[in-house]
């Protein structure tokens, strides 16, 4: 069974992002695909902010990680880039920590001026850490997601189609990925 490791880079648990991205484990789980969601606010400060690499927390989700088949990376835009605390945590993966990973990477930011951003700052940082599958990003602007009365985070139709073609192919490559393996070993 494949393994797929989502990674939100939101500073919050309760997000935009994280909408967007429990949605597309949804679609995943669905698929037979073993997903595993790491939050990175989740993990504990201390080990983020002072670079702790041999800290239990944060060789558990390095190790997540290397067990992987592929990563989607989620991010809010911020000052036109990724989140501080994704690339707090990217940093303490080791250098080829993407290395032989299907990648996929999300961003959700105000503007469809931040678009940008997936091509010339978050592929260019997957791409350094070992990514050389790294799919064509998606972009979800605030406003394509909202919060009904109870708190719940609505994701637009335009967005769900978009989301729901985008796993489609990841997933298509995920499984071509397999059966080419599975014919270069017999």
């Amino acid at each position: 069974m494949k393994k797929v490791t989502i990674l939100s880079g939101s500073p919050s648990t309760i997000s935009k992002l994280n909408e967007a991205l429990k949605y597309m484990m949804i679609q995943l789980e669905q698929s037979e695909v073993q997903v595993e969601f790491v939050s990175i606010c989740g993990l504990p400060a201390e080990d983020l902010l002072h670079a702790r690499y041999e800290s239990d927390s944060i060789q558990t989700v390095n190790a997540l990680l290397a067990e992987s088949d592929a990563v989607i990376v989620g991010t809010p835009v911020y000052k036109g880039s990724y989140s501080g605390i994704l690339k707090t945590y990217l940093d303490l993966l080791p250098q080829k920590g993407l290395e032989n990973k299907l990648l996929l990477p999300v961003a959700v930011g105000g503007t469809m001026a931040h678009l940008l951003m997936l091509e010339y700052n978050l592929k260019p940082l997957l791409s350094v850490l070992g990514g050389t599958q790294i799919e064509k990003g998606i972009f979800i602007q605030n406003t394509q997601v909202i919060w009904n009365e109870q708190k719940q985070g609505i994701i637009s139709e335009e967005i769900t189609a978009r989301l729901t073609a985008s796993i489609d192919q990841f997933l298509n490559k995920l499984m071509k990925d397999e059966a080419v393996c599975s014919i270069e070993v017999s």
